[in-house]
């Protein structure tokens, strides 16, 4: 699997916001898309951070977060991510080591180009260990 990159298994359809979106603005964001995470980019797509669910989690458990409050007062900032050359398993490895579910995929020139999630990867191996009609 060490031929098989992130290109392939990452998410292209990407849910982003800019630093000074509002956390509520956030939230119903990831809510309406059922996704876990929204990727927090600049003007020039340039990756400046993560919020995810587990963000939300520390926001109401701790913060108690008021009206108002900007997504840069919460997201990581020391964003671990991959780029689409690496290989799944190397992406893996990273998620693991991290406990990460959600990484981004980069680009030196493009910016955020993807997400590698543990669901990708899951999808990913249950169709190369039961393959389709389709993958044939």
């Amino acid at each position: 699997m060490d031929d098989i990159f992130v290109a392939r298994v990452m998410s292209t359809s990407l849910h982003t916001v800019t630093p000074d979106t509002l956390v509520e603005d956030a939230g119903q964001v990831m809510l309406e898309n059922d996704i876990g995470s929204v990727v927090v980019v600049d003007d020039d797509n340039q990756l400046e951070g993560i919020l995810t669910t587990t963000d939300f989690v520390n926001i109401v458990a701790e913060s108690h977060p008021k009206a108002e409050t900007s997504v840069s007062r919460y997201m990581t900032t020391d964003v671990v991510t991959a780029s689409a050359q690496d290989s799944i398993v190397d992406a893996a490895d990273a998620m693991v080591e991290h406990k990460f579910h959600h990484l981004p995929v980069v680009d030196d020139d493009e910016g955020v180009i993807g997400m590698v999630t543990t669901s990708d990867l899951a999808a990913y191996l249950s169709r190369v260990s039961a393959p389709t009609p389709e993958d044939l």
